[in-house]
């Protein structure tokens, strides 16, 4: 009973010291949350709040939000954010609502940490799972991680997606298959790319079923789950539609993604090379690219089934990189969920270098617009080129990553040769 006091205690404490530091940010530096707003790293076409506004605005006055050209998100946000007062008059009920949903992820992923999956799973137990963090920590990590923070001040949408998609983990660790898929739903109806998380989440789910719920056949257990997501996503589309009384949010939320219409500039790979691309050409790329994104989740699900977490994991962080509009809050999801691999962080080789090239894209990327949009003395190249360094410190992550999971699973099967070093031949 008194450890139980003394974890609420903790939880109380911390998501205190979270929300009173964003409070205070939004409130004691008011012109910060719109210069961030403004920033190509944390507000990307499909996750502006700038966007939002000006959709709410058409919205609001009985016009499709999608006409101008501008808004390319999800409907159902527009009767969200139009229950709440007016921005202008009273932000302080957008600010709450945003540091309300990086606290409730935080929870999510305070539920993941203690499930324990990322040390045992059920088909594999790591002999080094006793070095690992607490949810309290990894939380604290999430929490405080500056990315994290930065995206909250910006408003930027993708802080529902975030949430989203911790829930549907931690309802798969939990044993809840349903309330993982509609989880998942919601994520995808929110940003689309989620949708590539069903089949390692499928095999979470199907990992941690309960024994008085348990189906012994993988096919029906995954039709299942892909019937219940299509059913929330349809329902979902249906809902939009009576919000917006037509069928064009389709192409301009989820078409937007696809074709890549819209070039603004982001800390992804697509915009600069779309931008240089001859017309003819651009479907070709376009097809090759998403071929590119959508062939590590078959390969990463087969090779490490026995993790379907770590899959999760990996695909998070590849997602960062390679899909159409990243900004520094899929950054943020990736670093929050990285900590829970505590136990084959020794078995990592370029963890400094990596959080180097990170930090130091971080540091120069701004300069670099900077220069390129007003200073006038570059051009495109200078930013693209500190984005391309950007997706080199996350690759470094990522494959290191993998590497220490793989390594770590290595071991098990072959506990001669723990501790030695490995050769690539």
């Amino acid at each position: 009973m008194d450890g139980a006091k003394v974890t609420l205690g903790r939880m109380a404490g911390l998501y205190a010291g979270a929300a009173v530091l964003r409070l205070a940010v939004f409130t004691l530096i008011p012109g910060l949350p719109d210069l961030l707003t403004g920033r190509v790293e944390i507000s990307t076409p499909v996750t502006s709040f700038k966007r939002l506004q000006e959709g709410l605005f058409l919205y609001n006055h009985n016009v499709s939000p999608y006409d101008g050209g501008v808004y390319h998100q999800a409907p159902l946000f527009l009767p969200l954010f139009s229950l709440l007062p007016s921005f202008a008059s009273l932000p302080i009920f957008t600010y709450l609502l945003y540091i309300a949903v990086d606290l409730v992820s935080a929870r999510a992923l305070w539920r993941i940490a203690d499930s324990g999956e990322a040390v045992s799973s059920a088909l594999f137990t790591s002999p080094r799972r006793e070095k690992r963090w607490s949810g309290l920590v990894i939380a604290a990590v999430f929490l405080f991680n500056p990315f994290t923070i930065a995206t909250c001040i910006g408003r930027s949408t993708s802080v529902f997606t975030t949430c989203a998609i911790l829930h549907a983990i931690a309802k798969a660790v939990s044993g809840a298959p349903l309330g993982a898929m509609v989880a998942l739903s919601f994520a995808s109806y929110l940003s689309m790319y989620p949708l590539f998380l069903l089949p390692p989440l499928v095999l979470l789910c199907y990992d941690r079923q309960r024994p008085e719920r348990a189906t012994n056949s993988p096919l029906k257990f995954a039709a299942v789950c892909a019937s219940a997501v299509a059913g929330v996503v349809a329902v979902l589309f249906q809902l939009s539609y009576l919000v917006t009384g037509s069928w064009e949010f389709l192409p301009s939320t989820y078409g937007v993604q696809l074709t890549l219409s819209d070039l603004t500039p982001n800390v992804g790979l697509w915009w600069y090379f779309f931008i240089e691309m001859f017309d003819s050409f651009r479907s070709f790329f376009l097809a090759v690219f998403w071929l590119h994104l959508s062939s590590y989740v078959g390969g990463l699900t087969v090779r490490i089934r026995r993790q379907p977490l770590v899959v999760l994991t990996l695909l998070l962080g590849i997602f960062a990189i390679f899909k159409p509009y990243p900004s520094i809050s899929d950054m943020s999801l990736f670093l929050a969920v990285v900590p829970l691999y505590r136990h084959v962080f020794p078995l990592m080789r370029y963890t400094f270098v990596s959080a180097a090239v990170v930090l130091y894209a971080s540091c120069l990327g701004p300069a670099f617009y900077y220069l390129w949009i007003y200073a006038g003395s570059g051009n495109a190249n200078f930013f693209y080129a500190i984005t391309l360094v950007w997706g080199l410190g996350l690759s470094l992550l990522v494959c290191d990553l993998m590497f220490a999971v793989l390594r770590d699973e290595w071991e098990v099967e072959r506990p001669e040769m723990a501790g030695k070093e490995i050769r690539q031949i």
